[in-house]
């Protein structure tokens, strides 16, 4: 009896970056038991004790599994034409297609183990950039597995997966800038010209870049009113976040003409399906949509602020208002609430809003059949009631009054979430393990 052992070498984590190196350990051993060791001494043949295998490969293959219908003869034949044919048919061994892979390594062949020994092979593969990242979704899924396959003499082939999870890394579309990304202090110091000059991976730079771009602080104003007048301005102080931050915002309710009791902000996944849609699901989305509050935000960044010139730099956000056009909604998709904070905020001046992103979501990313987006969605409820109660004259205290008329408007704000490092996110793998009999 053999037994199969894979271990991912990065214990602390079974996430990788696009673009990354994963790395495996295999260990193929001729287990014996007490009934195999006294067959085999009663046989007394060294030859029939040995265990037999044919040979043994690894590869790194991304399965797309889906509700929408697709041709995957002309993918099926573009990846043949890739890896070539091999007796191992990746595409019946898992439930989906095969979108990505990667040519198959031989990890040996024909390995003779004696009883007790063990064998170990390393395998490392790259993560392929073009890649989708790992999703469970409504209507379509990716995930990726490293598939271990080895075949026994005069048996059949048999297979052991280990599952990854990759995150999306965002390629640098100008290779002009990379110069002036990688760029450090150390660069400016005086160079040693007996030290040689590391170079620099490609995944290095867009790490780099990925960072510059989360850290940048961006701060935006939304004006923020509805049919009966102003109820609040909103600050978010950047618009790309990564994997495990929080995003901060703050709400200023003076000088408001219309006062707001409570709100809601929830953290939204949006999967939009890129193909279209039937007519009778677009008439759906479109009557939902109508039964919206009427509400338009205006944004102005703090250049306009400093400059002078806000009225000139005032754009219309995409609300579920007046500023959508009804004959053509923009669609929602699929629609999944991560996160949710909510205050009641009467009378309240100035509050924030911290909405934590987890570290097990995806982030966003485009396919040829699915676009992941993110958002923040308001739920405001109003009252035009702008006293709040009767005050008593012994005490100084208030008495809240008895009915409120309210009225609920809500809002939609885009946001950008990149990936982590994948090093930052505690997911500790296990050991897998097959028994060939």
């Amino acid at each position: 009896m053999i037994e199969i052992k894979a271990k991912l070498v990065r214990a602390d984590s079974a996430i990788y970056a696009t673009g990354e190196r994963v790395e495996c350990l295999i260990e193929f051993t001729h287990r014996v038991f007490s009934d195999d060791q006294s067959a085999s001494q009663s046989r007394n043949a060294n030859e029939a004790s040995q265990e037999n295998l044919a040979w043994a490969s690894a590869q790194l293959h991304c399965y797309r599994k889906t509700s929408y219908s697709t041709s995957t003869a002309d993918r099926t034949a573009e990846l043949t034409e890739m890896i070539g044919r091999t007796a191992l048919d990746a595409v019946t061994q898992a439930p989906g297609e095969v979108i990505v892979a990667t040519k198959p390594k031989i990890l040996f062949c024909d390995l003779r183990l004696q009883p007790g020994e063990t064998k170990m092979y390393f395998f490392n593969e790259f993560v392929p950039r073009d890649g989708p990242p790992t999703y469970r979704g409504h209507n379509i899924r990716y995930f990726y597995k490293i598939t271990i396959a080895t075949q026994r003499v005069k048996s059949k082939v048999q297979t052991l997966t280990v599952p990854i999870r990759a995150l999306p890394i965002p390629i640098i579309s100008r290779p002009d800038e990379l110069p002036v990304t990688v760029e450090t202090n150390e660069e400016l110091a005086p160079t040693n010209p007996f030290l040689e000059k590391r170079e620099i991976s490609e995944l290095e730079i867009s790490w780099h870049h990925l960072k510059n771009v989360t850290a940048r602080r961006a701060p935006k104003f939304y004006r923020i009113s509805n049919k009966r007048g102003f109820v609040g301005r909103f600050c978010l102080f950047k618009p790309a976040y990564k994997l495990g931050e929080d995003i901060v915002g703050s709400l200023d309710f003076g000088q408001c003409q219309v006062r707001c009791v409570q709100f809601s902000v929830k953290l939204q996944q949006q999967e939009l399906s890129i193909r279209p849609q039937p007519v009778q699901t677009q008439q759906l989305q479109s009557q939902s949509s109508a039964g919206d509050d009427v509400s338009s935000i205006n944004s102005f960044d703090m250049a306009s602020i400093a400059s002078g010139v806000v009225a000139d730099n005032l754009h219309k956000s995409a609300t579920s208002g007046s500023s959508r056009d009804k004959d053509a909604p923009e669609p929602t998709g699929k629609l999944s609430t991560i996160s949710t904070s909510h205050q009641v905020c009467y009378a309240t001046l100035q509050t924030q809003v911290v909405v934590p992103i987890p570290l097990h979501v995806t982030p966003t990313f485009r396919t040829d059949l699915v676009d992941v987006r993110w958002r923040l969605h308001f739920e405001f409820v109003t009252t035009t009631l702008m006293d709040f109660g009767i005050p008593n004259p012994d005490f100084g205290e208030l008495k809240a009054p008895a009915e409120l008329p309210v009225e609920t408007m809500v809002w939609n704000l885009p946001v950008t979430i990149y990936a982590a490092n994948p090093l930052q996110i505690y997911a500790p793998n296990q050991t897998f393990n097959m028994l060939i009999k």
